[in-house]
């Protein structure tokens, strides 16, 4: 996948890897910049490149907030250690209660792209909940790489509770029905296999390109599975194999779609070198005839 800048240097496969790498595992900023200095040509190259590999948070929202068909709160629950909150968002003119879907971030936390993709969810007809999986921490800071620092510091058992109990709230609400679902992206992803596992009342779950659970849990799965998996994304996808062959022995209903040629992060329409607007609009499609298959 390539992308052009003002400066008219590409993109590269290996500038979106190094990222990847900085982002998700042991690259470090100035190693990932020297990394990207090598690549691009030039300090000054890579400094116009960075920006376009990483999330733009001034990037337009495809539904503002103030949209007037759909409602949204500020709202908190109690989690494994004390409250958690979260952004719920549901339809303007909805008249009785509907599936809930929980949305979960990415490893930047409950930034305003998360937000837009709960408007989107309530907009196909779901009252969606948002939590920020930092507020243990004291809530998601406008920094993406602090933030980044603090989700790795999370604690994951707890944090599970915190989706679980997500779940739970979600479920119980009058203006829901009793099936919820769960949608998740990069790290939100694999944090929704795992409620997957935990959760025996979960009835959907989406990972986007998500860090597949323990083989030896999937038999715990109750919820209908549907996987969304970038075809250039290495190293999320070498689980893939294993995870379908769990599934298929359990018995579970699954289904799993690669997207070809694309990166991790395709759905994310803030990243300009990453985003994927032709797989985005197909998995979103399949997304959301799913949940409403599942769920309605």
């Amino acid at each position: 996948m390539t992308g052009q800048n003002d400066t008219k240097v590409a993109i590269t496969q290996a500038m979106i890897n190094a990222y990847d790498e900085y982002t998700h595992l042991t690259l470090d900023r100035r190693g990932f910049m020297d990394k990207l200095t090598k690549l691009a040509g030039s300090g000054a190259a890579a400094a116009a490149i960075a920006p376009m590999l990483a999330a733009n948070s001034a990037q337009a929202a495809m539904v503002e907030a103030d949209d007037a068909r759909i409602v949204g709160e500020e709202v908190s629950f109690e989690g494994a250690m004390g409250a958690v909150s979260g952004y719920l968002v549901k339809p303007a003119a909805q008249s009785g209660p509907l599936p809930g879907v929980i949305v979960i971030h990415e490893n930047r936390g409950l930034n305003e792209h998360i937000r837009d993709v709960a408007r989107r969810m309530a907009l196909e007809g779901f009252v969606a909940l948002a939590p920020d999986f930092l507020s243990d921490a004291g809530g998601t800071p406008g920094d993406e790489d602090k933030a980044r620092a603090m989700i790795g510091e999370l604690d994951g058992g707890q944090t599970v509770e915190n989706a679980v109990a997500a779940a739970g709230w979600l479920q119980a609400r009058d203006d829901t029905t009793a099936k919820v679902g769960a949608i998740g992206f990069c790290w939100g992803g694999g944090l929704v296999n795992q409620l997957a596992v935990t959760s025996p009342e979960l009835a959907a779950a989406v990972p986007y390109y998500g860090r597949q659970p323990n083989t030896a849990d999937v038999v715990k799965i109750n919820a209908a599975v549907l996987a969304h998996y970038a075809g250039l994304d290495e190293r999320i996808n070498a689980g893939i194999e294993a995870y379908r062959e769990a599934l298929q022995a359990n018995g579970k209903d699954f289904t799993f779609h690669v997207y070809d040629g694309v990166n991790h992060a395709f759905n994310n329409d803030t990243s300009a070198a990453r985003y994927d607007k032709a797989a985005a609009d197909l998995a979103w499609g399949r997304t959301v005839a799913f949940l409403k298959e599942k769920l309605g």
